[in-house]
Formats: C-alpha cells, sequence, structure tokens
C-alpha cells in the first residue's frame, strides 16, 4: 500500500506489523518515516491518542490474522475527524471473519465513534488460491474497501 500512497502524494508513513521479516521489507522501500513491532490485536499501537490523520489496515483483517477487536485501538489513534480505511477478503473461508467484522464496524457506527463513507465491494481482489475459494470460477476472491471517518469530538456548552 505504501508505493500507492506515496505516488499519491502521502509522505509521512508509520508501520507496523508483528514480523520483523516484514519490517525489514518494509524498510528497504524506503517510504516509511517509522516502523514498529506490533502484533495487531495483542499489543496496543505504538503511538499517542489522536496521533494520525489517517490509519489504514490492508490485507490483514481475515480469519486466523488480526482480531475485529483491535478496532477501539485504531480508532484511539486517530485525529477526530480522521479517515479509517480498512479490507477484508469476501471468499467463503472468510466468510464467518467478515461478518463479525462488520458486526463491530456497525455497532461502533451506531455508538458515535465513526461514520461510515463507503464500503465497496471489488470483484477481483486477489488471485484465489483454489477453486472452492475462487468467487464464481473468475481464479479471484472478491473482497470489500471500508471508509470510516472517525467523529469528531463533540463541544462541551460553557455556563
Amino acid at each position: 500500500v505504501s508505493p500507492q500512497l506515496h505516488r499519491r502524494g502521502f509522505r509521512c508513513l508509520h508501520g507496523v506489523d508483528g514480523s520483523a521479516g516484514m519490517l525489514e521489507r518494509a524498510r528497504s522501500t524506503g517510504l516509511y518515516q517509522e516502523l514498529r513491532l506490533c502484533v495487531l490485536g495483542k499489543d496496543p499501537l505504538p503511538a499517542p491518542a489522536e496521533h494520525y490523520d489517517a490509519v489504514t489496515l490492508v490485507g490483514a483483517l481475515g480469519e486466523g490474522q488480526v482480531p475485529s477487536t483491535v478496532l477501539p485501538e485504531l480508532l484511539r489513534v486517530t485525529k477526530p475527524g480522521g479517515f479509517l480505511c480498512l479490507t477484508t477478503r469476501s471468499n467463503p473461508s472468510n466468510l464467518r471473519y467478515k461478518a463479525e467484522l462488520e458486526a463491530a464496524l456497525g455497532q461502533l457506527e451506531r455508538s458515535g465513534a465513526w461514520q461510515k463513507l463507503l464500503a465497496q465491494e471489488v470483484e477481483y481482489w486477489e488471485r484465489a488460491t483454489s477453486e472452492e475459494e475462487s468467487t464464481r470460477g473468475t481464479g479471484y476472491i472478491s473482497g470489500v474497501v471500508y471508509i470510516y471517518q472517525k467523529c469528531p469530538v463533540p463541544h462541551l456548552e460553557e455556563g
């Protein structure tokens, strides 16, 4: 994702990963100002509250990967009015996780924590590793891109 963000003018990129090897791979791109080891869903993000204008989590929200319970932590480090871009797959082996994720996304929206701006199905998300995972025999699996905006902190009336 970082090369795409960089091409579009984003220059202050921070990254986390639970794998030292993946962090080294990210470091080799030269696109990140900061990279930290962090197991999402287990460790708190290494950033203060309301620190980032935008948070992305692409390719990690899935069965056996990052639990949907990470969402409040992603919100914690996002500035009020900031954006969160999240993705998940829609292949058969991820449908239970996707339903759980969407329930958690909806609960946070109903609580007023954020507002959904987009939930876009992408038919050709990535190549399928088996025919059973393929969407309608295309050789690909589909996925979803979600974009949310963190709700601003309400202003308190004086007096």
